[in-house]
């Protein structure tokens, strides 16, 4: 049998970490968060030679150990805290060949916690163009470690880095630093107190947020031979550590590490003042993004017809084939549709996180950070702001925890109250529906107007975060500001296996993760629309045909069947002529009588599938909420969906799916049985463009949904703040939509 060793992934951000991570593991990896916290956690297998296996876990991107952010809080505590299942046996430090000597600050700290290390320099293809050289062999004495020289881009060194952490345990355990040079006096007594701790480790956990180790912090901090040291004193001496290390790292480097300054510099300075010019810049991140959302509107048309497609002809596969009965009808009507409905989606949401991706790993989303900064400031939010805002455009509940970077209390409850405006991916099914509905074909400079709507309602969704950032800012009685610093990578080509394994985890996270709820809510809203409590449920087929009897069909499906007819009555005589023998005349009104039997019978279907609907439990439910939401161009159905999506946006299409579903013998695909809908009483399509519209902008205001409301909570400590947000979005989102629809109507 053979072993498993842990191996940590630990780096500063934008070194190729998660490209050596992806390297390594492959498919065999999985996405999820730490326990009780919402920071992703990222660990996969690889296979070692000499039959060992590892589980690698990609640690947060960490720029040393001082911690700054819960990120580097998360990586400091699985370095310390021994009794972690996944605390590393083999600690694997990323680097860049181009920031070696900052890089290195964070991998002599991970050494001197007696973790054997390995040191990857990353990016070995760029050596060459920017005039570096290294001795590798002198670098390694120095360290007191091995080096993995690894190009992920070209694949190289990975096999060289899997033997040695096979072979770790012949990693050197001495420390490259003496840290108790910064303050001898306080160390001696600290290892005459605990003299069987590590130093440096009680050094850290005094100074970190961390209280796990086998003795109390409390303990240590009250000890009265060690003195007092204030927490401006730690911090003077977390200082001096740093300087410590870097003249440790500067004598190494000058002895191994050689750049011809001629060769250094050009590319990334000449991009930069194109990507980062204050007019120019913003010119072509708006162009960017229009590029993005007609790709996604033009490029996934023909998958998503497919899906469709096959989501219509399966369910009336199902019931052709199974027997009739009420498992073949929640399958049909209940199961598919409500999946169908998100589905449906798949090739949109990739493009989306394909171009997120190709923007991340090419350097210029930082570009786009520091960009929006210059228009953060003027609002009274921090630049730090701008990360969890972007953030948003995925997911509000990420980027509600991404917010604790933000040092001030201030910036960091408006950055918080004012995310669930930003267009969140959840919200993307319900625009890319509506606007296929309602917006009309056409183009204007070369663009949809299908794609102009999308782009215009991510940017009413970012107008509307930073104006109530503004306000938020003159009303809330705080003071404080902060500083903002970004990380600017060097610019390069996207690596395929990055794109392709980010697509593949967010794609996969996105659908099942909506899969889980829009099933349960599906089955659920299934049940509620096909029983129901009242004599008139009960007694739908007798009602019904009475009432057709007495006084015909609906408006809607008497003009129906007329116009069938009439066409159909034009395709008799253009197949058998009437003028060619005698009998065409009889055979075409028997056929015409036929037709018309045909299409009654298929009319009082619909007619008893509606009232039998509308009398349903979850029929009950949507006319006692109908008088609040007709105002905004809603029926009862559309109401139904709103309240379900208050679950997860994503609901709200699968939400329609299963009702439409309910009592449907057709095989129409979930966006031909929207189109379909009417109103019983003018018998003109419910989703028009002035009820499309309002749609639309409710859900571009309205809150989220009920797990960023709970997240806000728990970051806030507080349900004040996400009550108000609550009542504040909902009532601004239903104003606008109420204005809009009755402007429009």
């Amino acid at each position: 049998m053979s072993k498993q060793i842990n191996v940590a992934l630990i780096g500063n951000p934008n070194t190729g970490k998660t490209s050596v991570f992806n390297q390594l593991t492959g498919l065999k990896q999985k996405v999820g968060n730490y326990p009780g916290i919402t920071v992703e956690k990222k660990e996969g297998i690889c296979k070692l030679p000499r039959g060992v296996k590892a589980h690698i876990l990609d640690l947060p991107g960490t720029y040393s150990l001082n911690t700054t952010s819960l990120d580097e809080s998360v990586a400091v505590e699985l370095l310390l805290n021994k009794n972690d299942k996944d605390h590393p046996d083999v600690a694997v430090v990323i680097s860049d060949v181009e920031n070696l000597k900052r890089n290195l600050l964070l991998f002599t700290q991970v050494k001197d916690l007696n973790i054997p290390a390995i040191l990857v320099i990353n990016m070995a293809d760029r050596m060459s163009r920017r005039g570096i050289s290294l001795d590798v062999e002198l670098l390694e004495q120095k360290l007191n470690t091995k080096i993995a020289i690894v190009s992920t881009r070209k694949g190289t060194g990975i096999d060289t880095l899997k033997t040695l952490i096979a072979e770790y345990k012949t990693l050197s355990a001495a420390k490259n630093v003496d840290v108790t040079v910064i303050a001898p006096e306080y160390f001696r007594n600290l290892k005459k107190t605990f003299p069987k701790q590590d130093l440096y480790k009680l050094w850290l956990v005094i100074t970190q947020d961390v209280n796990f180790m086998p003795i109390e912090k409390k303990l240590i901090e009250d000890s009265s031979s060690l003195g007092t040291k204030s927490k401006s004193e730690l911090k003077r001496l977390q200082q001096k550590e740093t300087i410590l290390r870097y003249q440790f790292i500067n004598g190494i480097l000058k002895e191994t590490y050689k750049v011809d300054p001629a060769a250094a510099k050009g590319f990334r300075a000449s991009v930069d003042k194109i990507l980062m010019h204050k007019v120019f810049g913003y010119l072509i991140f708006l162009l960017i993004l229009l590029t993005i959302f007609q790709a996604i509107y033009s490029w996934s048309e023909y998958p998503m017809d497919m899906i469709d497609e096959f989501f219509a002809s399966a369910s009336q596969w199902v019931k052709n084939t199974l027997p009739g009965g009420v498992f073949t009808d929640l399958l049909a009507e209940g199961i598919l549709a409500g999946i169908g409905g998100i589905v449906i989606f798949i090739p949109q949401i990739a493009f989306l996180f394909l171009f997120i991706s190709l923007l991340e790993e090419t350097g210029y989303m930082s570009r786009v950070v520091f960009l929006m900064d210059r228009l953060m400031r003027p609002f009274g939010l921090s630049g730090k702001s701008v990360v969890p805002l972007m953030s948003g455009t995925a997911c509000a509940i990420p980027a509600v925890m991404a917010t604790r970077t933000i040092e001030n209390w201030k910036e960091r409850l408006i950055t918080i109250l004012v995310i669930p405006f930003t267009t969140c991916s959840a919200r993307l099914p319900i625009y890319l529906i509506i606007i296929a509905l309602v917006i009309p074909e056409g183009t204007l400079l070369g663009l949809s107007f299908k794609a102009l709507t999308l782009m215009l309602l991510y940017l009413i969704g970012f107008a509307a975060s930073v104006l109530s950032a503004m306000l938020l800012n003159k009303i809330l009685k705080m003071k404080g500001r902060s500083f903002f610093v970004v990380e600017m990578p060097n610019y390069k080509l996207p690596l395929f296996k990055n794109v392709a394994y980010t697509v593949w985890e967010k794609t996969k996270s996105f659908v099942f993760g909506a899969g889980k709820i829009i099933l349960a809510i599906s089955i659920v809203l299934w049940f509620m629309g096909s029983n129901g409590y009242s004599d008139n449920f009960k007694n739908a087929d007798s009602i019904v045909a009475e009432r057709v009897q007495e006084d015909g069909f609906s408006a809607f499906n008497q003009s129906n069947i007329a116009d069938e007819l009439s066409a159909y009555q034009e395709i008799l005589k253009d197949s058998l002529g009437t003028g060619s023998h005698e009998a065409a005349p009889i055979i075409i009104e028997d056929a015409l009588q036929q037709k018309e039997d045909a299409l009654k019978q298929k009319a009082l279907n619909q007619e008893i599938s509606s009232y039998k609907l509308e009398n349903s439990y979850i029929g009950k439910m949507g006319k006692a909420i109908e008088p609040i939401v007709k105002p905004l161009g809603y029926d009862w159905k559309i109401g139904i969906a709103v309240l379900t999506s208050f679950a997860a946006r994503e609901v709200f299409v699968g939400t329609l799916a299963t009702i439409y579903s309910v009592g449907s013998d057709e095989e129409e695909t979930i966006q031909n049985r929207m189109a379909a809908e009417t109103n019983p009483k003018t018998g003109e399509p419910l989703f028009n463009l002035a009820s499309g519209i309002s749609l639309l902008l409710f859900y571009a205001f309205a809150m989220q949904c009920m797990s960023t409301l709970a997240i806000v909570k728990r970051e806030t400590n507080s349900w004040k703040w996400p009550l108000m947000q609550l009542v504040f979005m909902s009532a601004f989102a239903y104003i606008v939509a109420l204005v809009a629809y009755q402007v429009l109507k």
